[in-house]
């Protein structure tokens, strides 16, 4: 059986322990991001969307060009900086932020649903989202207009892709709190840029952060009885 996975963002944390899980269940996986640590590493800067697109572009017309049996892919790539008020955060961060956590992602999805329509392979598309797309975060106000915007896509690619014949189901996933640098950068950050922050520091003081090993493996069993597209799958109370 012939299974593709498109990693964005597998460099680290529950990105790469997607990797390492899909490798172990017999996928071919191809991992986007820039450092680019796998062997199956397409080393590219997400955020760099006019270098990023035609890289993009050319690798997903390549893997298209093979027949599957099925396909995921996984739209991970993320990063909360800057933290802080809106008034503080520098424009050219400003950006930055909503290049690799926007525009990025509806980008890849977009290529994604283009190359890969004609297949009559199950196709998945997976945003990694998370409980900022829900609601506001003071210091967070990037990163919770990204994930709100990026939900809403995917549930608009769902509608789309309901009349086609060989349809991509979209989901949104919220995966929880997790143990990994992205949660310790935020436990480092001073509460005069997220009032939130002790809220993660009891977190990780009630053992409540999972192993993004852990993690993986749960979303891909979620993700293995998606059946329909549109909808969220939500494994924070997942153990």
């Amino acid at each position: 059986m012939a299974r593709l996975a498109l990693i964005t963002g597998g460099s680290r944390g529950l990105g790469a322990a997607f990797v390492a899980q899909l490798q172990a269940e017999g996928w071919e996986v191809v991992e986007f991001s820039r450092a680019a640590p796998h062997a199956c590493s397409v080393k590219v800067d997400l955020g760099a969307l006019a270098a990023s697109g035609p890289v993009l572009d050319a690798k997903l017309a390549e893997l298209a060009a093979r027949d599957w049996d099925e396909v995921l892919a996984v739209l991970n790539a993320a990063t909360l900086a800057p933290i802080g008020p809106t008034a503080r955060k520098p424009p050219a961060e400003v950006l930055g932020n909503l290049d690799l956590n926007l525009k990025a992602p509806v980008l890849f999805a977009a290529l994604f649903v283009k190359h890969f329509q004609r297949h009559a392979a199950r196709k998945l598309l997976a945003n990694i989202s998370s409980g900022a797309a829900l609601k506001g975060y003071a210091g967070w106000s990037l990163y919770c207009a990204a994930k709100a915007g990026l939900e809403n896509h995917v549930r608009s690619i769902a509608l789309e892709q309901a009349g086609e014949a060989h349809p991509v189901l979209a989901v949104n996933v919220d995966p929880g709190v997790m143990d990994t640098e992205m949660q310790a950068a935020i436990r480092a950050t001073g509460i005069d840029d997220f009032p939130a922050v002790e809220r993660f520091h009891g977190l990780q003081a009630a053992g409540m952060l999972r192993a993004p090993e852990t993690v993986a493996v749960i979303i891909l069993g979620e993700l293995a009885r998606v059946t329909e597209g549109g909808g969220r799958i939500d494994t924070a109370t997942h153990r």
